[in-house]
């Protein structure tokens, strides 16, 4: 099979609505994430010119759906990467929340189709099934929910859902519907992706592991004549100099102690997830074998459930480093860092305009700003202009 290589990437960038703060697992450093602060983050990356943003999902975060509502009139161009959970909602439920917000945010919704969690969790919101029979539940949601998106009247009887005369009055913005993304490392997870979806994501493994997953998913895929396109999920500490960059690192577990890090680990050993269990494995929980590639860094997975590693480095270096993803077959990239209004602007300055990306940034001529750039001198004089 013939691996496609992305000219092109779409770079987001990540809404906290779990929290914030400058340190990883404690209360010293945290920062209160309301509406006016998420507004500051959103903004942020919409001026900076990042593709979209994703918004979490869970017990442990705010309603992505509300948020993505409050948001949307506050930016311009952003994209908004909003959870349906196949098992909490009814897909025609779901069909009519993704075609109203579509529609009203003109086309700026995208579509994060999340099968996983915590049993405990699930069990919270009601779902008692197992991992076998999620993505059963996920593969029959997506079919009738893509086809009300793509305007059919849905009648469907089967194990998990009945639909009778099943349809939408208001259509979505985008033809057919938003374009779904999806992760999942199972045998289950990847033929529910290569049935169903647009996009497949997985977490920041090292570039080859990744690769790996990508030519089982796209020859999934072409076994019923599917093409699925690729992303990632990865942090990301961005600094003038590796060397700030690997201080910032180790400053960012700094508070962290070994109880801390035993009880979180403890937590994800008994989830059913197989990526999360990929994630683990690359550190194991200690301190001592966080840098598991060249540049790439474990560390955030010591105390984080999903997305655990981070890209660290200067601006070249981390450039390069997304480029061996791009290489591998990926052409979205969906990055957060701690704090994510400063680290938005520190990725977003350094790293964004010199990476090849589909969708103009800020340095690249997607700002008609005539200056100054940078303060001014002495009140009359503009900063003189140096070559990158």
């Amino acid at each position: 099979m013939i691996m496609s290589v992305p000219e092109k990437i779409n770079v987001l960038w990540f809404l906290p609505t779990h929290g914030d703060s400058k340190y990883l697992g404690t209360q010293e450093g945290g920062r209160q994430v309301d509406l006016p602060y998420l507004q500051q983050v959103a903004r942020a990356a919409d001026q900076l010119g990042y593709y979209g943003v994703l918004l979490p999902t869970g017990r442990s975060c705010e309603d992505s759906w509300i948020v993505a509502s409050a948001l949307i009139p506050t930016t311009e161009r952003l994209k908004f990467l909003v959870a349906v959970r196949p098992g909490l909602q009814s897909p025609t439920l779901a069909a009519r929340m993704t075609s109203t917000l579509d529609r009203l945010s003109s086309g700026r919704l995208l579509v994060n189709v999340v099968t996983g969690g915590d049993p405990k969790e699930n069990g919270g919101d009601g779902l008692f099934l197992d991992h076998s029979a999620r993505y059963e539940v996920t593969n029959e949601f997506l079919d009738i929910y893509s086809r009300l998106l793509r305007g059919e009247t849905v009648n469907h009887k089967g194990p998990h859902y009945r639909i009778e005369d099943g349809r939408l009055l208001f259509p979505p913005h985008q033809d057919g519907g938003p374009p779904l993304y999806f992760g999942g490392s199972s045998d289950a997870g990847i033929d529910v992706a290569a049935q169903r979806v647009d996009k497949y994501l997985t977490w920041g493994e090292p570039p080859q592991q990744v690769a790996e997953k990508i030519a089982r998913v796209r020859e999934a895929a072409a076994k019923v004549g599917r093409t699925v396109s690729f992303g990632i999920r990865l942090h990301v500490i961005a600094r003038e100099t590796t060397a700030e960059a690997w201080s910032a690192a180790e400053k960012l577990i700094s508070r962290l102690d070994d109880s801390t890090i035993a009880e979180a680990q403890k937590v994800f050993s008994r989830l059913d997830s197989v990526g999360q269990a990929r994630m683990s494995a690359l550190h194991g929980g200690r301190r001592d074998r966080l840098e598991i590639s060249p540049n790439l860094w474990a560390g955030v997975g010591l105390v984080r459930g999903g997305a655990g590693t981070a890209l660290v480095g200067d601006p070249a270096t981390i450039a390069e480093r997304i480029d061996a993803y791009r290489r591998a077959g990926c052409d979205s990239f969906i990055f957060s860092g701690y704090p994510h209004l400063e680290e938005a602007y520190s990725f977003g300055e350094l790293v964004l305009p010199l990476l090849p990306t589909a969708h103009p940034v800020k340095g690249r001529g997607a700002v008609n700003n005539m200056g100054p750039f940078g303060e001014t001198i002495a009140g009359s004089y503009r900063p003189r202009a140096s070559a990158s």
